[in-house]
Formats: C-alpha cells, structure tokens, sequence
C-alpha cells in the first residue's frame, strides 16, 4: 500500500467533528496541517489570504481549472466557486506533514476519489437523528427553520458514509475521540 499522506474527515454538523480535530491537532502536535481551499468568493471580515482560504478571481480560477490545477472544486452557483489545490496538498506533504481536510461529504468523497489510497476518509456518524437533533438545539444557535434545514442536510450526508473508508459513530465523545486516534496511529503510523 502506498503511503497515506492525507487525512479527509466529513461530518454532519452537530456530530463532533471540530471537538475531535482540535484533539487530534493537539494530540499530533506538528503532524497535520489543514489544506487551504480556494474560493472566488470575497473575504469576510478577518479572513486572511493563504490563512482562510486563497481568494482568487472567477477567472485565475478557471483558467486553474483548465490547466487540471484543482484536486476537486465545485461551482456552488455561477461565478462562486470552491476547491482544493494539487499544490496546496504538495506543499503540506514538503512540509513533512500530513494534509487535513474538513470538508463536506461531496468534497471528501471527491478527494478520497482523486488520491485513492493515500487518503484516509473518515465519516463522523451521530448516533441517529434524533440525538442529532438534541445536540444542535442544545446549541441555542439554530432557529427552527435553520434546525430543520441541518436536519435534512445531515440526512443527506449520511447517505454518502458508504464512500468513506471508516464511520465513526459519536455516541459517547471519549470513544469516537479514541477509535478515531487509534486509527490515525495505525494509518500514519505516529
């Protein structure tokens, strides 16, 4: 087997997903780097070039297109577009370290399509809807409509859990913290 370079980890939201990179993070001090994406659209209010994301322009964007720069992108809607860089990959791995990606399940499941098995695609599954439900209105962030919105969205996402090497079921914090660091150990061999 090939050296696995890259780490995906896709998760509806409400499942853990940032609670259990912050750990790994800490836990791997130095070993992983997020990837950077790419967007056309405009910085927000303390985003940074290079930090946050490489704001482009729509057309050094498809002119990268054109020349088979990106790893994977999506056009969210004409002229807004988002996607991973080759180089921003080959630049984290230069680096000795191992690519992170937090992205949504199309993103992850076309980037685990792309690197094959240097990739490690992990799926953070809650435990079922309902306790999703629970955890997003224990939040206190989400309006009804935005709840159901998430709800319909995780339903979606859960359906893709099939392309992904391994699912995690979050029913207790510690224990998905634990499997998913055993299994980082094993696949990266840290």
């Amino acid at each position: 087997m090939k050296e696995t370079t890259s780490l995906i980890i896709s998760a509806p939201s409400g499942t853990g997903k940032t609670t259990i990179l912050n750990y790994l993070f800490e836990t791997f001090q130095g070993r992983f780097s997020f990837s950077v994406s790419a967007t056309t659209r405009k910085p927000r209010q303390g985003e940074e070039h290079g930090k946050h994301y490489y704001f482009i322009s729509q057309q050094e964007f498809e002119e990268k297109i054109k020349n088979d720069e990106f790893l994977e992108y999506e056009s969210v809607y004409e002229g807004l577009y988002y996607g991973t860089l080759k180089s921003e990959i080959q630049r984290i791995n230069d680096e000795g370290k191992i690519a992170v990606f937090d992205v949504d399940v199309k993103g992850g499941v076309n980037i685990k399509n792309n690197l094959k098995d240097k990739a490690l695609a992990v799926f953070l599954m809650p435990p079922s809807i309902e306790e999703l439900k629970k955890r997003l209105q224990g939040r206190n962030t989400e309006s009804e409509e935005t709840l159901n919105k998430r709800l319909q969205r995780a339903e979606m996402e859960i359906s893709y859990s099939k392309h992904f090497d391994k699912i995690i079921i979050n029913d207790d914090l510690d224990l998905a913290i634990k499997e998913c660091t055993e299994l980082v150990k094993e696949k990266f061999n840290i």
